[in-house]
Formats: C-alpha cells, sequence, structure tokens
C-alpha cells in the first residue's frame, strides 16, 4: 500500500521531507507526496483525504476523532512567529486584516490577540498585496513573507509568537502533521519513525537539504532561505516533547476560551515508538 503524504510547498516543509521524496531513508514506507497551500490540506484533512497530512494546530481541532499528532515534523516559533504588519503602526480593532484561511494557526492566534477584527480571506501569497492595494488595513503574514515584508514598504505591528511567548512563556505551536487513526499503532509509529529520520537526514545533510528546498523558497536568496528553514525545522522539529504537547494544549483551549473553536479537541499524540498520549 502506497500512503498518501500531503504537506506545503514551502522551504522548511520541502527541506524536512526531502529525504523522504529522494529515496534517502532505508526502509521507509512508500508515500505518495501531494504539495498544496496550508488551508487546502486544512479543508481536505476535514474530508480525510490523505493518510498522512500538514495541519495547522487551529485546523487540528475540526479532525482529531480522525486524525492523531505527530510529535515529530512540528513548526513551532520559540519567540517569533506570524505577524501582522501595515503601512504604519495603529490600533487594528474593527479593521480588515487579510488573513491566510479561517483554519489557520495564525488566524486562531490573531483572534487571540485581538478578538476584533474583519477578516478579508485571500492566498497567503497576496495578503501583503491585499493591504498595498487598499483592500486590507493590514496583512497576517505566514511562511517566507515574514522576512520580506519590510522591503514591501510595511511595518511590523506585532510579531505574535513574541506576544504569544511573553503571555505564555511557550513557543507557538504553529503546523504539524497528523496521521490517519485507522492506519493503526504499527503504521503510525512506522511513519513517525519515516518522518524523524527524514528530519534527521536533512539537519544533518544540511547543505543538500536547502539545495532540494530552495526551488520551494518563493523568491528568497540561499541566506534567507536557511534562515527561514532554521526558525521552523529545529530541535522541535525532531520531537516537540512535552513542552509542545502543554503549548498545544494552552493554544486549543484559549481558542475556545475566545470563541474562536466550538469546543475542546480530543488531542492524540503519536511518537516514533507508538505509543499514543
Amino acid at each position: 500500500m502506497i500512503l498518501t503524504l500531503a504537506h506545503s510547498p514551502d522551504s522548511d516543509d520541502a527541506f524536512m521531507f526531502a529525504a523522504l521524496a529522494q529515496d534517502r531513508i532505508p526502509g521507509a514506507l512508500p508515500y505518495r507526496h501531494v504539495l498544496s497551500d496550508i488551508e487546502t490540506l486544512n479543508r481536505e484533512a476535514e474530508k480525510g483525504t490523505y493518510d498522512v497530512t500538514a495541519v495547522s494546530f487551529h485546523g487540528y481541532a475540526a479532525v482529531a476523532g480522525t486524525y492523531s499528532l505527530l510529535t515529530t515534523g512540528a513548526s513551532f516559533g520559540d519567540g517569533y512567529g506570524p505577524t501582522i504588519v501595515a503601512k504604519k503602526k495603529t490600533d487594528l480593532g474593527g479593521k480588515r486584516i487579510a488573513v491566510p484561511g479561517l483554519r489557520t494557526t495564525a488566524y486562531l492566534a490573531a483572534r487571540l490577540w485581538l478578538r476584533e477584527f474583519e477578516p478579508v480571506v485571500v492566498p497567503f501569497d497576496r495578503v501583503v498585496d491585499s493591504v498595498l492595494e487598499g483592500r486590507a488595513d493590514a496583512a497576517l503574514v505566514i511562511h517566507e513573507g515574514q522576512l520580506t515584508y519590510a522591503e514591501r514598504g510595511l511595518e511590523l505591528v506585532v510579531d505574535l509568537g513574541r506576544w504569544w511567548k511573553d503571555a505564555t512563556s511557550l513557543p507557538l505551536p504553529l503546523g504539524g502533521n497528523a496521521a490517519r487513526r485507522s492506519l493503526g499503532p504499527e503504521t503510525l509509529a512506522r511513519i513517525a519513525r519515516d518522518l524523524r529520520a527524514s528530519i534527521e537526514h536533512g539537519l544533518s545533510h544540511r547543505a543538500a537539504a536547502v539545495d532540494h528546498a530552495l526551488s520551494y523558497a518563493r523568491g528568497l536568496d540561499r541566506e534567507r532561505a536557511d534562515r527561514f528553514i532554521g526558525m521552523y525545522v529545529n530541535d522541535w522539529t525532531v520531537d516537540f516533547g512535552d513542552t509542545g504537547k502543554t503549548a498545544i494544549r494552552r493554544l486549543l483551549s484559549d481558542g475556545v476560551r475566545a470563541g474562536v473553536l466550538a469546543g475542546a479537541a480530543d488531542v492524540r499524540f503519536v511518537g516514533p515508538d507508538g505509543r499514543e498520549g
């Protein structure tokens, strides 16, 4: 059986999955890679489309009954994260903010930071354009745009990862990888081991993995692509451990209290040993 493995066409995901995509992990399960933007993957996860899928932690709340979260392969912003930017720093209460999707963790974090604003949903690579073209007062920026917004003439209003760290002393959990529970504990454990091996291979063969990721870097030069990858593929990605679990549960429970999430999610974690927790 070939498993479907869905992830985003971003430089950090490309780095993370490079070894699996290039068949560099001996004994790995067979995977068919599917690439799509994270908001589309969140929607597809709600349908149970893929065996293994990248998912926003916000989006995971809606699919926790179908998927378990792998403790490896996640992105955390430890004192940094998605940013809200505008032409000038201003009070955004009630204003229009261009957002890359209502299921993204960035949107959930923005709602926790500022309860009342008007979301203008556009593709993630158009949020800055929405501000420059006057269709939004600010932009919620994810992916590589976090490193390039100033070049477009915009100013930082808030770094949501920094805000979250100051408020909770925890890293901001952004997105992870989830596997279909029905695959069973043995297969889930093998998937987790394959993914961890791919990440560790990339980290130990960094130059080659960055070379692979550059084709997905959306205009970043090698230095900045490497910097972006380092922000979101690191020790947290290898295994986020108990601190990561605490951060994920805190994020989702805060989302419930804020009224962004309808109810508590039945979060299940699976590591390379196959044990759920």
